[in-house]
């Protein structure tokens, strides 16, 4: 067994003392129980809080408490395969194993999302713990007009939902290194692209090449509007946002 994998797996006959310190070590809420070399279920942060509330001694034995029936996979297994297990809420790790039930690796549901959306293929043998999972988590930034979430970000696009407050406006500006669809969601608002304006409702989406001058607008007095904007180019920092005029003083800074 690798390095790697020894941080998820415990051994038969340790305590629950030692499970603790172990999932406190992997910062992963989880174990694979071994028995030997082979695979005979899996512990998880709950199952030992479980346990002690229902009186177990720390100092007891993990055999009692670990479960039996665990999901896992083969080595050989698909990756169609993995992700329909996934599919299942509780499901949230999944052991590969060869035939012999031997670990050869860990799979979390972050693992399945971040190989997905960063359009990574699946290997059974892959080191999925060195996958960065945070991409996975975006924060909701605030501009002077509304907000925006990245709902997806990898090497090929960035997804943005943004909310345009009643009458916010964003700034006139292009960007050198991205093209940008936009896709009204919801309310209503005045788009304009080079020296073009159009009217936005929902179910309109509008087509934004690089080095075009653009801007949107909420023209409602009380609703927000709300777009889906998908980037495509090489690269999607904000500092490609050049601002040519802005409502609220900002600059290309």
């Amino acid at each position: 067994m690798s390095t790697e994998l020894k941080i998820f797996s415990i051994c038969l006959d340790a305590s629950i003392v030692d499970a603790m310190q172990k999932i406190d070590e992997n910062k992963k809420g989880f174990l694979i129980v071994m028995d030997n070399e082979v695979v005979v279920g899996t512990l998880t942060d709950g199952d030992i809080r479980r346990a002690i509330i229902n009186g177990h001694s720390p100092q007891s034995n993990i055999s009692d408490i670990f479960v039996h029936d665990f999901t896992y996979v083969k080595s050989t297994d698909s990756f169609n395969h993995i992700i329909e297990l996934f599919k299942d809420t509780k499901v949230k790790f999944i052991p590969i194993v060869d035939d012999e039930m031997r670990l050869c690796n860990v799979i979390t549901k972050s693992n399945l999302h971040t190989l997905l959306l960063q359009d990574i293929p699946y290997d059974a043998f892959y080191p999925f713990n060195v996958l960065d999972d945070s991409l996975l988590e975006h924060e909701i930034y605030p501009r002077p007009w509304g907000y925006y979430k990245t709902t997806l970000l990898n090497k090929y696009c960035q997804c943005k939902i943004i909310r345009v407050n009643p009458h916010g406006v964003l700034s006139l500006q292009l960007h050198h290194k991205r093209d940008e669809q936009w896709i009204i969601v919801h309310g209503k608002g005045v788009v304009q692209i080079g020296d073009e304006i159009f009217e936005a409702r929902p179910g309109y989406s509008f087509t934004i090449p690089r080095e075009t001058i653009h801007r949107l607008r909420n023209s409602s007095d009380s609703e927000s509007l709300i777009i889906a904007e998908v980037q495509m180019g090489e690269y999607f920092g904000e500092d490609d946002i050049i601002r040519i005029e802005d409502e609220y003083g900002r600059t290309n800074c």
